[in-house]
């Protein structure tokens, strides 16, 4: 039988290989973007009490009618704007599944879809396996700023998308409000659709404020929005979501959404709305995460590597230029076989592989693992 691959060029992510050769070599993981700590004790058991009121079969198709509410609530206090919980919010199997099906919905072949470099990695190959074209912009350490001359350059007749990530994983930079207003108007008076990441919406530090495509009229009536209960609530492993976008959209999306996983987990769904009627739940969540980064660079302020301290989500970048002159990917294989420390070389977040010599580390760990893990990164 010959196969002829859609994705010829995709092998195993690098979070399962350098995860896998963490727990070969007995390394300390800070590759792999999960928390090392357990979800609240409270939503367990919510989750348990749906569970045994027999809240087992499947949900609606776009939702539970309570979480859908809760989130409408959430973003209208949030951002200011008001989403149609019955035609404007979709429960979705985590982030990811809510951006393939987005990209599903909207791209067509020989579309382009402009991302920016370094880039979370399910983006590109759901283009590509939707017949659509990835256009990149590359971003560069310390600052991982967007040159917008840029993009304006690229956007064609073909242009079907752009998606941005703000926070940003791997870099942790955050748009700024003028970020946002130029894209706005880039995108002004044309049919293409913004997709905006925002999975780690509540993890902003330094005083700043998340800006959300919700927050920009012109913007959110052409944009679909992702977020993370997993990323949020500390359970990854869920892998529950959602999305949310004006009801044109919305609509596409669904048709696709239907078939592909139809409806989510309902138990979860039930629990999560009870639990987010206190919204401390999540509000607390910047200050929590910056504790934590303020903590791990404080701890690792004594090492070699040099930083620029991330703005949002729960990953550092660390350069390693006054170390070593090792791909980043050969430096990464060590420090986790040689060190016992492993972490995700940035190079792999790039389409041709940019080697700025930066690893990214997670420090959504407990202050112990933190505290081990910096002392060996001390000793390099």
């Amino acid at each position: 039988m010959i196969i002829h691959s859609k994705l010829p060029h995709i092998s195993t992510t690098i979070f399962t290989r350098m995860s896998q050769l963490a727990l070969e070599a007995g390394a300390i993981n800070l590759g792999q973007g999960f928390p090392g700590f357990e979800s609240d004790p409270a939503l367990f058991a919510l989750v348990n009490k749906y569970m045994s009121k027999g809240f087992n079969q499947y949900a609606p198709m776009s939702g539970v009618a309570d979480l859908n509410k809760r989130i409408s609530e959430k973003i209208e206090k949030l951002y200011g704007c008001n989403y149609s919980p019955i035609t404007e919010v979709t429960i979705t199997a985590g982030a990811t599944q809510a951006i393939f099906t987005a990209i599903t919905a909207f791209v067509h072949d020989e579309d382009e879809v402009i991302l920016f470099a370094p880039a979370y990695d399910c983006y590109s190959p759901a283009i590509e396996v939707n017949g659509g074209r990835p256009v990149w912009v590359n971003l560069h350490y310390p600052d991982y700023k967007v040159n917008w001359d840029e993009v304006k350059k690229l956007v064609n007749h073909r242009t079907r998308m752009i998606i941005i990530n703000s926070p940003h994983n791997p870099c942790g930079a955050c748009f700024g409000k003028s970020d946002m207003l130029e894209l706005q108007k880039i995108v002004s008076g044309t049919d293409i659709i913004v997709l905006s990441d925002e999975v780690y919406e509540h993890m902003v530090f330094d005083g700043q404020q998340h800006e959300s495509v919700c927050r920009y009229p012109t913007l959110r009536e052409r944009s679909l929005a992702v977020y993370s209960f997993g990323k949020t609530f500390h359970n990854t492993g869920w892998k529950m979501g959602y999305i949310v976008g004006p009801e044109l959209m919305m609509r596409e999306f669904r048709k696709v959404h239907q078939f592909n996983v139809f409806s989510c987990n309902t138990p979860i769904q039930h629990a999560l709305a009870e639990y987010m009627e206190d919204e401390n739940t999540y509000l607390g969540l910047s200050e929590f995460y910056q504790k934590k980064r303020d903590f791990f660079l404080s701890a690792i302020s004594s090492s070699r590597f040099m930083l620029k301290p991330s703005s949002g989500t729960y990953f550092q970048v660390l350069s390693y230029q006054n170390i070593s002159n090792e791909k980043d990917t050969d430096l990464a294989i060590r420090l986790t076989q040689e060190n016992k420390i492993a972490s995700i070389p940035c190079s792999v977040f790039y389409p041709e592989h940019l080697d700025e010599r930066t690893l990214r580390f997670c420090f959504a760990k407990d202050e112990s693992t933190l505290t081990q893990a910096a002392e060996l990164l001390c000793r390099i």
